[in-house]
């Protein structure tokens, strides 16, 4: 069973800036559950089929306007038909002054109505993606997430691997922390993961033999960031003498998180070895590789060995995914 996720109507004002105009409960105990939204035109028109109550409904001119033209009883018609069906909120673009019908036609069906002074298409772009966002389907995953030369590398491991002492290699490197221990991850939609920290450990890092440390107060504002992208995972295990570990980078290897096809890279740990540096090499050869670039083709190339159509098209696969 897939779990469902809802946001209240009170942080979506709070995160829009709405201005309330008729609410027939407190906002916080309204649940959004959708991230679908819809402008009801064609219901006020008079065709409700396939109309989703759960859905925001948003008004500009367009929906107001057609109203105008209509005459009293046509226009209670067309309301009760729309506000009948008991969409979750309505909401009127562009600062909108909005009649008295409409304020009464809400009251009398308990539709919460609220305005934005947005313009109607910048409005619904901004609150489609705060709705991807906010109730996206989610993990949350042990590991570190850094962002590498703007590559949002998902660190992993076994407890002790060196995780978090490699976090703050890379913060130390100019590089941003995102999350340690927990990583939150979002998918926003079919090909896109984002991970944030919880906020109850935001910035925080354990270090063993040291404590906790907050990163954005040791090592400055510029050092954290509270979301990023995942565009690759660091697997680190511990040296295995008798492991073949890939030594080219030819063959691409992937991890399936929330069914969204990450690169995943397997780095053997090993005393001596700088895992900062190895990262920050991961990441950049990762981004290479998303422009079409592989040196471990160039070299096979220039050494006679240039028979790679199936990784070429594994490439193109994964660019395109």
């Amino acid at each position: 069973m897939t779990e469902s996720y809802s946001v209240s109507l009170q942080k979506i004002i709070d995160n829009h800036s709405l201005e309330i105009v008729y609410l027939p409960k407190k906002a916080d105990e309204i649940l959004i559950t959708t991230n679908e939204i819809n402008r009801p035109g064609i219901v006020l028109a008079g065709y409700a089929d396939y109309f989703d109550p759960l859905r925001i409904q948003i008004l500009g001119w367009t929906e107001l306007g057609y109203l105008r033209t209509m005459n009293d009883a046509d226009r209670e018609k067309a309301l009760s038909c729309w506000l009948g069906l008991h969409p979750a909120a309505a909401v009127i673009t562009r600062g909108l002054e909005i009649p008295d019908y409409f304020v009464a036609a809400c009251e009398k069906f308990q539709v919460p109505l609220l305005r934005t002074a947005d313009e109607t298409s910048p409005f619904l772009a901004n609150l489609i993606q705060y709705l991807n966002s906010s109730l996206a389907p989610r993990i949350t995953r042990h590991g570190v997430l850094c962002e590498v030369y703007g590559e949002g590398v998902l660190i992993l491991g076994e407890s002790g691997a060196g995780k978090s002492e490699t976090a703050v290699e890379l913060i130390k490197r100019g590089h941003r922390f995102i999350a340690d221990d927990a990583v939150e991850i979002r998918r926003t939609d079919a090909h896109t993961l984002v991970g944030a920290s919880p906020n109850n450990i935001r910035h925080f890092i354990e270090l063993r033999g040291i404590g906790i440390i907050n990163a954005r107060r040791l090592f400055g504002m510029g050092s954290v960031k509270d979301t990023e992208k995942i565009d690759m995972v660091i697997q680190l295990e511990p040296w295995d003498s008798t492991k073949a570990y890939d030594r080219l980078g030819i063959d691409s290897e992937y991890a399936r998180i929330l069914d969204v096809k990450v690169p995943v890279i397997t780095v053997p740990v090993n005393p001596g070895r700088n895992l900062a540096v190895i990262i920050e090499t991961a990441a950049m050869n990762n981004r290479h590789k998303k422009m079409g670039y592989n040196a471990a083709r160039e070299l096979m190339a220039g050494l006679g060995m240039e028979d790679f159509e199936a990784e070429e098209k594994e490439l193109e696969i994964w660019k395109n995914s």
